[in-house]
């Protein structure tokens, strides 16, 4: 009667063994993570605008400055929609397909909060004929050109106002 209990404890034992490890997975778990890229760049971008009195705005291109970094915050960051007369400016690669888009909001535009006499704060939008803007981007690595559109009155359109070649 001695054996019974023996074999029995031991095949307990060995289907306890086959069902841990029967339920285990043979597949490598991997976590999501992004790749970081190994020379992440940075280019800045500097501009002149101007608008004349039919409202055509012009742009000039004066520099740019590429060198390593990653911005701070995302590009995300940038506002998501614009409005009439703000800029996108857009990364494209040798065949012109997009790599990145961001909306700016309009350089000729500066609104202004000061506090007035009674010590309350006011708002003062002040339109210029001209002004540099500046821009500071994460460069695509196929990026070729950087080019910037103003946002019309329907917002489905852009005109095209500079195409810059950065490499």
């Amino acid at each position: 009667m001695l054996v019974y209990p023996k074999i029995i404890n031991n095949l307990i034992i060995a289907l306890v063994l086959i069902c841990i490890t029967a339920c285990t997975t043979t597949k490598r778990v991997v976590q999501n993570t992004t790749i970081e890229e190994l020379n992440p760049k940075l280019i800045f971008l500097n501009y002149t605008i101007s608008e004349n009195n039919k409202g055509k705005k012009n742009i000039q291109f004066i520099n740019k400055i590429i060198t390593d970094g990653k911005l701070k915050i995302s590009s995300n960051e940038y506002i998501k929609s614009g409005i009439t007369g703000d800029l996108i400016c857009t990364q494209l690669d040798k065949n012109s397909n997009i790599l990145q888009n961001i909306t700016i909001k309009n350089p000729l535009v500066k609104i202004f909060e000061y506090v007035d006499d009674s010590k309350t704060f006011k708002t003062k939008k002040v339109e210029l004929k001209n002004t540099e803007f500046s821009l500071k981007l994460k460069l695509e690595p196929n990026a070729q050109y950087i080019s910037i559109y103003e946002i019309e009155k329907k917002l489905a359109q852009t005109k095209p106002l500079i195409k810059t070649k950065i490499n």
